[in-house]
């Protein structure tokens, strides 16, 4: 398009009010800036749009044809910024979520009715990945990571942290014994990560005051699955106490060798691609989000 939208609003402006000096008054502009507008549309048009006397001003037959138009577009990107404002103060539209199946369950999960209280124009999509995704192929607007983060093009607003804890349920502690020392570790069924391998350095001291790097007797893709096993007495395991809160409140779960353990906590983070204007909606999912993330399982 040759012409702006600032020239077809001076165009209309000049006919509304009948004069360039009244149409200025009204667009907060000078006289001179709405004369040399009417100018550059009639240059990009290649044709006269208004003929001026001195006592009045009168629209040609090709002008009455662009005003008609004109008045169409310029109607159509208010009613398109009206919108957009409106979404602002009331978001709507879809948000697809993405996050690790416990993260949905234990933290998204409880907090998407008061959510959808307070914003029910948004549509949810909620996508349980254990893996890290790509955002556009996944066609995800934002995605919640646990852990360090990568230098990568996404912007990243960071949520909390959450403690991880060695932990193991009575009945297995009652049948195996209380571990000690973490040398003790070693006589238990030790319940980790088959991927990635990180995963399985436990908040213990290790070789040359380095992180305690174990070995899974069962190793599983699915921290759900082993909170699962921890709670059904299978063996010990490491996990983030926004999965085991409740347990441990309920005593389902208790720490082992809390005295020995060093505090690591897990960042967690919201990513999206900076070169994508963050809209309302995710705002609005992010602000409650992170207003539901309090209490003992969380720190900031």
């Amino acid at each position: 398009m040759k012409t702006t939208l600032d020239e077809m609003q001076a165009f209309i402006a000049v006919i509304d009010s009948g004069s360039i000096t009244a149409a200025a008054e009204s667009l907060g502009q000078t006289t001179s800036g709405v004369s040399r507008a009417l100018a550059r549309l009639e240059e990009k048009l290649g044709t006269t749009v208004l003929t001026r006397t001195t006592r009045r001003l009168q629209l040609t037959e090709e002008g009455s044809a662009f005003l008609e138009q004109a008045r169409a577009i310029v109607a159509s990107v208010e009613a398109a910024e009206e919108q957009i404002a409106a979404r602002r103060e009331r978001p709507a539209g879809r948000l697809r979520v993405d996050a690790a199946t416990p993260f949905v369950l234990h933290v998204i999960a409880p907090l998407v009715a008061s959510y959808r209280e307070r914003f029910p124009d948004v549509a949810l999509e909620l996508n349980s990945s254990e893996r890290y995704i790509d955002l556009l192929e996944r066609r995800t607007d934002v995605a919640i990571r646990i852990g360090p983060l990568a230098d990568s093009t996404l912007h990243a607003r960071p949520l909390g942290h959450s403690r991880l804890r060695v932990l193991a349920s009575p009945s297995y502690l009652k049948a195996k014994g209380t571990p000690k020392q973490v040398e003790d570790l070693q006589q238990h069924a030790l319940l980790g990560f088959n991927e990635p391998d990180s995963l399985n350095h436990w908040p213990l001291p290790g070789r040359t005051d380095a992180l305690l790097h174990i070995k899974p007797a069962v190793a599983v893709s699915s921290g759900e699955t082993l909170l699962r096993l921890a709670q059904q007495g299978a063996g010990i395991v490491c996990l983030s106490d926004f999965m085991t809160q409740r347990d441990r409140d309920a005593g389902t779960l208790v720490q082992v060798l809390p005295a020995l353990t060093v505090e690591v906590r897990q960042p967690i983070h919201a990513v999206y691609y900076r070169n994508t204007a963050v809209s309302a909606r995710i705002t609005s999912f992010l602000d409650h989000l992170a207003g539901g993330m309090t209490g003992p399982a969380f720190v900031r």
